[in-house]
């Protein structure tokens, strides 16, 4: 969800020829330093980085009315609370009144991102205490009991003596409490069928063992911890553009080669851009992706997910779910984050550069983060593994369902003979051989 301001007018490019179409139209305007794109690397310009380093202030998402750890029905004041995923709203199991939390942003101050300046991070998003023990004791409001609750494992703990059910929603400093969390909104049941038909079209090349050990009723609903970001930032990019005036051959026969003859010219472009809920993981296990041990790559292409549709945070949104706590702070997603928005910048100028028939080479690029807002946010996530060995190598396989609008993808052990087979009775013969070689190397 990103949002563009229109480039303004653009000053030609810095021409080493006299092709007429030099200038992009509508390009945004170029930066008024040196011609030297050399001179894009100032030092004294001011990255994510130092914008970070500036402690600007904290929004205070905590949901006050859930203070005293206990989840009331509105209607009836019940505390046995769980989500309706087919509603998406939280539904008391005693008088089956439903209702939902509000919207995130509603609750905090949304202004346009034009104007963001500086570093504002959620409550929820800030920095985690390594001191702060993963397990706490509550003090049961109904009868005072107290009880213990592992947020590694688990939001909600039932009373031994009055049965109420306790939530974690306290934002206690340990990485287990977000700011905001997404609810699932897609049914067990739904995310088994489309697992199954995601599994079925891939069973003829499907290793053997996974076709039948493969049971999707055993997903599991995962609430993942990801930090949203805001951003508002400039960009300063410059490179060399070439624009073909000729294309000819030299030779004959087995000397024959094709020559092109081009002008090449110095492309510069400065763009000012905003960038709406940037969804960044914020767990260092899941971004990890080691290729040879798993296939975590596969959560991140099953987003984007609706992140305006947040509520506040209330542990009665994961009963019957689980969740993995965050364990990254601001500071070590600044790299992916700024990746991220360099990213988008290029994507933005590139339609400025079509007439470079040749392509854009972009050697320096420089970033202006003029703001960010932070806050985390537990998404949903349906998600079925397998681990599979071959020759005493594993690797776990997995398959997720957006908890939100259904998308899937995922990763299914493939039996390399049986695709060797295939190729072969379809008389693929350099298809086969390549085949073959991946089979004797696995």
């Amino acid at each position: 969800m990103t949002n563009f301001p229109p480039p303004g007018a653009g000053d030609p490019s810095t021409a080493r020829g006299s092709h007429p179409d030099a200038t992009a139209d509508g390009a945004a305007a170029a930066p008024t330093a040196s011609s030297d794109p050399t001179d894009l690397a100032d030092p004294t310009v001011p990255t994510l980085d130092d914008v970070v380093d500036t402690g600007d202030p904290v929004i205070d998402t905590s949901n006050d009315g859930l203070d005293d750890g206990i989840n009331r029905c509105p209607k009836c004041g019940s505390t046995d609370v769980q989500l309706r995923a087919t509603a998406g709203e939280l539904i008391c199991l005693f008088c089956r009144h439903q209702w939902s939390e509000a919207r995130l942003d509603e609750t905090i101050e949304n202004r346009d991102l034009t104007t963001l300046t500086g570093t504002t991070i959620g409550s929820g998003a800030s920095d985690i205490d390594a001191s702060v023990d993963v397990v706490m004791t509550m003090k049961c409001s109904g009868c005072g009991a107290e009880v213990v609750v592992n947020t590694a494992e688990s939001m909600t703990a039932r009373c031994h003596w009055c049965r109420h059910v306790l939530t974690v929603n306290e934002q206690i400093p340990n990485g287990a409490v977000p700011d905001a969390v997404l609810p699932f909104a897609i049914t067990h049941e739904d995310a088994v069928g489309r697992i199954k038909a995601f599994a079925g079209k891939r069973k003829l090349f499907a290793d053997r063992a996974f076709a039948a050990e493969f049971k999707p009723e055993n997903i599991v609903g995962v609430y993942m911890p990801y930090m949203v970001v805001d951003s508002n930032a400039s960009a300063d990019i410059s490179g060399e553009g070439e624009i073909q005036t000729r294309k000819y051959t030299r030779g004959s026969g087995d000397n024959e080669e094709t020559v092109y003859d081009a002008d090449r010219y110095e492309v510069r472009r400065h763009v000012d851009f905003t960038v709406d809920d940037l969804t960044v993981e914020s767990s260092a296990e899941r971004a990890n992706f080691d290729a040879s041990a798993n296939t975590n790559n596969i959560i991140n292409t099953i987003l984007p997910f609706d992140t305006e549709n947040a509520v506040k945070w209330n542990a009665s949104y994961l009963t019957g779910y689980t969740s993995e706590k965050r364990d990254q702070d601001v500071a070590h997603l600044v790299p992916e984050v700024e990746d991220q928005l360099l990213s988008i910048a290029r994507s933005q100028v590139e339609p400025s550069v079509k007439q470079f028939d040749r392509g854009v080479r972009w050697e320096v690029e420089k970033l202006d983060v003029h703001g960010t807002r932070w806050v985390s946010m537990y998404l949903p996530v349906w998600l079925y593994s397998y681990y599979h060995e071959v020759k005493g190598k594993g690797m776990v396989h997995y398959i997720a369902v957006n908890g939100r609008t259904g998308e899937v993808m995922g990763s299914v052990p493939v039996s390399h003979k049986r695709l060797l087979a295939a190729a072969v009775s379809v008389g693929g013969v350099i298809d086969a051989g390549i085949i073959a070689i991946m089979v004797a190397s696995s």
